[in-house]
């Protein structure tokens, strides 16, 4: 099958027998609920953008599984270069959205199950990575979206999967049979669950022997049954009810959680790629979160850039971007903005490649990466909202701006550099507060903090790889100090 188009996406969409929930009712059209279909929006793009000879260097590339050409998100990392142009990828992708385009986690489950699952093998002389290897070449031939689910909810976090008051606060296997699994559980703040076809499911910690039922990875239809998906409540997300293009500040994308319900899944032996072999489940999300702290050198930066040029806007139409203290702060955002790609970009240089043959990021340098990404975008909207001035907040609505009696007194007195039009102040206005506050700061402020593992989990991970040994011994012998 050749790589779909976005129209066509949307369609496989359409056919999927998906059990979402939301404002406690079921969505018996996902494809098409006002709220849900900006995120929809988003995937679809990265179909489009695929299809397009501009970016089709970034986009697609040759599979190394079937020798065919297939979306990039579905590849196996097979050299430095790669890994690049994953990081470039992003970036221009969160420039054409300005929202999570959701694919990312599905792309680095890809990448971090290929090589630990051949690693299990080879110790074991188990099928995993055989299994996987069918799993991503279907994928690939039906140009699926594939998501990845690492977070558990975790219940009481002084404890291990198995003290748990409730054993099913991290996913489980209850049942074992002769032609698969049964799995129960849950995974939280899932992007881009909805608008997946598949997802890779993955441990969110490290195990113990005591822990076997829960080292599990697999893959499953996102309408297979037993999955109940339950979206997550965002900022403004109502007003995407209201039909005001304007209120909405990005009104062509977006994108939303859910918390997925495994109510007794069942899961056929060839599509298992982890059961109840715990000492590799931290490997599995060691290389997982490696891969996805990366992705943030990428697609932040693309946001980032859309909320930089909204920040430039903001200050033309304000009439102050001549003012010295202006200038210095876009100069300051552009500087952290670009301080992440590089993070992105140097971690993806310096990959190596894995025992299986693909490649894998500087691990160090990527979590060096995430860890800006905690901050930096941080100061970047609190910059945006001092460019753009306390109105961001206190804007009245497009209703106000085109009613009869108040319209001429929001034109009057909302006006401000000469030759720009009230409506397109308020435009750039509303975006800076999807980006900052609203629904888009699901994607950029606070999952900046939160994605791909908090900030310790960052920090726990750069002291691990740090080599803080090896310093000492650099400054011993610059110092001549003999032990």
């Amino acid at each position: 099958m050749a790589m779909m188009t976005g129209e066509e996406y949307v369609e496989s969409m359409r056919k999927m027998n998906l059990q979402v929930y939301m404002f406690g009712k079921k969505i018996e059209n996902p494809v098409d609920d006002p709220i849900l279909r900006p995120s929809l929006n988003s995937v679809k793009a990265t179909y489009d953008l695929a299809q397009n000879p501009e970016f089709e260097d970034l986009m697609t590339v040759t599979s190394s599984l079937t020798g065919e050409k297939i979306n990039r998100f579905l590849h196996i990392h097979q050299s430095t270069e790669d890994l690049r142009n994953k990081v470039k990828m992003q970036r221009m992708l969160g420039q054409q959205t300005a929202a999570c385009f959701q694919r990312c986690v599905g792309m680095d489950a890809f990448n971090s199950v290929y090589s630990t699952t051949y690693e299990i093998d080879e110790k074991y002389g188990t099928n995993y990575h055989k299994n996987f290897i069918e799993f991503a070449k279907y994928c690939q031939k039906n140009d699926f979206t594939v998501d990845g689910a690492m977070t558990d909810p975790k219940g009481d976090r002084g404890l291990a999967p198995h003290a748990q008051e409730d054993p099913d606060m991290y996913l489980r296997v209850v049942e074992r049979r002769a032609d698969g699994i049964v799995v129960r559980g849950a995974k939280a703040h899932q992007t881009g669950a909805i608008n997946s076809q598949e997802m890779i499911v993955m441990p969110t910690i490290s195990m113990g022997p005591e822990d076997k039922d829960y080292a599990v990875s697999f893959a499953v239809p996102m309408d297979a049954e037993g999955i109940i998906m339950i979206i997550g409540r965002q900022s403004c997300d109502t007003r995407k009810l209201e039909n005001t293009e304007l209120d909405v500040g990005n009104s062509e994308f977006g994108g939303v959680e859910a918390l997925v319900v495994f109510d007794d899944v069942f899961v056929p032996n060839d599509r298992i790629f982890l059961n109840g072999e715990v000492e590799f489940a931290g490997m599995l999300v060691e290389r997982f979160a490696g891969y996805h702290r990366q992705s943030y050198g990428g697609c932040k930066v693309g946001v980032g850039d859309v909320l930089i040029g909204a920040s430039a806007l903001a200050a033309d139409y304000n009439g102050c971007s001549k003012a010295s203290h202006i200038k210095d702060k876009l100069i300051e955002m552009i500087h952290l903005n670009e301080t992440l790609y590089c993070c992105g970009i140097a971690c993806s240089a310096e990959g190596t490649p894995t025992a299986s043959g693909n490649y894998i990021i500087n691990l160090l340098l990527a979590n060096v990466c995430k860890q800006n990404v905690t901050r930096f975008p941080y100061e970047i909207a609190r910059l945006a909202e001092d460019i753009a001035g306390g109105i961001v907040v206190t804007a009245p609505s497009e209703a106000d701006l085109k009613g009869e009696v108040t319209g001429p007194y929001v034109e009057k007195y909302l006006k401000a550099a000469k030759g720009v039009s009230v409506e397109n102040r308020l435009r750039v206005l509303r975006l800076i507060e999807n980006l900052c506050l609203g629904t888009a700061a699901v994607g950029y402020r606070t999952e900046s903090l939160h994605g791909a593992g908090s900030p310790q989990a960052q920090r726990i991970m750069i002291a691990r790889q740090g080599n803080l040994s090896k310093k000492k011994e650099l400054a011993k012998k610059i110092a001549k100090i003999n032990d």
